[in-house]
């Protein structure tokens, strides 16, 4: 069997008569191979220098982590907490990476050992490997112990933000009753009428349906009995709470109310549910009196 070095086709007779495919001719004997043959290094130095890598950018990303915290410190714990930090910033990046690098340098080295005498530095290549295992375990391990922590500082952080649109709300409640001298009766439109240079106000109102919101204002009215005489030491006092459709005009105002935010799953008459009684925030789940919201009715087709 001949092969063409040019071409490339294999075929069967004597290069010099020509190549069967191309026409290509050799011009002399082949050369007689060389008695002694230096084995080649260039696989060993690949695994060697892309593990290098990986170690070093672990390592220098590790480092800047360390030098922003604040109080700076080379403790035990502070390489630990900036690890981690390392660790979730190139966590989309490095694992992928190390995959990739264990994968084809564990084929290499495969192919290195098969044949030992025509490579050098197998034991660099071997513990390039180690190493780079090494990094990708640490990745993983620094990733997953901060998952929980991750997580909890993912509810906290919903759950302030929930809050701080539960206190802009009351705020723009003061405000409103400030200038009013009553409570708002329209939560959206009433509100939405205030100043709100910031759009804080604009913001917590965004995702609050008219229909649906939830919210009760309340009057404690005081009732004489049926008398014509005015008003007699001692008169009984009764409390009665006005819904917001009645209307507001003879002098009635607003006194007290009663909001319901939804919480962390986004649906209303759940526990999670936010409660806010009169600038109050409570969670739903313990507060026993709690008005449910009622879905809007909408007319069926008949």
């Amino acid at each position: 069997m001949t092969i063409c070095p040019c071409c490339g086709f294999r075929f069967e007779g004597d290069l010099r008569n020509g190549c069967q495919d191309c026409g290509a001719r050799s011009v002399g004997d082949p050369l007689p191979k060389p008695e002694i043959e230096l084995p080649a290094y260039g696989r060993s130095l690949l695994i060697a220098v892309v593990s290098t890598a990986m170690v070093l950018g672990f390592l220098a990303e590790t480092i800047f982590a360390l030098a922003k915290n604040v109080p700076f410190s080379l403790g035990f714990w502070s390489w630990i907490a900036a690890g981690e930090t390392a660790a979730w910033q190139l966590k989309w990046i490095a694992i992928p990476i190390t995959l990739q690098v264990l994968w084809g340098g564990r084929r290499i080295y495969r192919s290195m050992t098969l044949t030992p005498s025509r490579f050098v530095g197998i034991k660099i290549a071997r513990r390039s490997l180690l190493a780079s295992a090494f990094v990708s375990v640490l990745i993983v391990a620094l990733v997953g112990v901060t998952v929980p922590s991750r997580l909890r500082q993912r509810h906290l952080r919903i759950e302030a933000g929930i809050n701080a649109r539960a206190y802009t709300l009351i705020r723009a409640q003061l405000e409103y009753s400030a200038l009013h001298d009553t409570i708002a009766s329209d939560l959206v439109k009433d509100l939405g009428s205030l100043p709100d240079p910031d759009g804080s106000i604009a913001a917590a109102l965004a995702d609050i349906d008219p229909d649906n919101s939830g919210y009760q204002p309340r009057a404690d009215i005081a009732v004489l009995p049926n008398s014509k005489s005015r008003t007699l030491p001692g008169a009984a006092l009764k409390n009665a709470s006005v819904a917001s459709e009645d209307p507001q005009a003879g002098g009635l105002s607003f006194t007290n109310y009663e909001l319901r935010l939804p919480g962390e799953d986004k649906l209303m008459n759940t526990a999670d549910d936010l409660i806010i009684r009169d600038g109050i925030i409570r969670k739903a789940s313990e507060v026993k009196d709690a008005i449910p919201v009622r879905p809007p009715v909408r007319a069926g087709k008949r």
